[in-house]
């Protein structure tokens, strides 16, 4: 986390090296397995196809060019994965039933659209993981007392007032807390989060 003068996506795609790489796979592993498992796809399986989902992305972030509209990556990568899925199941020659009453296919086709219920759970999903696997990444660049006055009022909607008391800050210390790790954050997420 050393490097913040661009974005991840913008380092991998312009400068790459194993930190970043490692980042990003650090990053996204947990989440494309967690998104293969809900869709039936058994824990051994699920690992090579993070793989193979993973490889792709590395294999093609050179393409890859920042859309003008919010979430092209978070789009991007979930095109990627439904994609990876298909080929997985033809290989298999096998069509599982997704969730619920609909027909694999079907699932496929609403990631895919990105009006349909199941593509909106995918971006609020991705963008919640995301939002907090970065600040666990953040969390160690920040004293305690700056993480808790942040955490007591970013993400536990407490009054900067009663943090500050709390902590024995001046009110003004808790928002400059905040505002230190909401900058790291964004600057972060930059190209990830929309």
């Amino acid at each position: 986390m050393t490097d913040t003068s661009a974005s991840l996506l913008e380092i991998l795609r312009d400068h790459p090296d194993d930190a970043h790489w490692r980042r990003l796979v650090d990053l996204y592993s947990p989440l494309i397995r967690y998104w293969l498992h809900r869709h039936t796809v058994a824990a051994a399986d699920a690992d090579d196809l993070v793989q193979e989902v993973l490889t792709v992305v590395i294999r093609r972030i050179p393409e890859f060019h920042k859309r003008p509209q919010a979430g092209a990556f978070r789009c991007w990568l979930k095109t990627i994965t439904a994609n990876c899925l298909r080929d997985f199941w033809r290989a298999k020659k096998i069509r599982p039933l997704a969730t619920g009453q609909t027909d694999f296919d079907d699932v496929l086709q609403q990631l895919e659209d990105p009006s349909s219920g199941l593509s909106r759970e995918w971006d609020s999903e991705h963008d919640s993981w995301v939002t907090r696997r970065l600040l666990e990444l953040l969390r160690p660049e920040f004293t305690e007392k700056t993480w808790l006055a942040f955490h007591a009022t970013a993400v536990g909607g407490r009054s900067p007032d009663e943090v500050a008391a709390s902590l024995g800050l001046t009110v003004n210390a808790v928002f400059i807390a905040r505002s230190r790790i909401m900058a790291r954050l964004r600057e972060e997420a930059r190209g990830l989060v929309e």
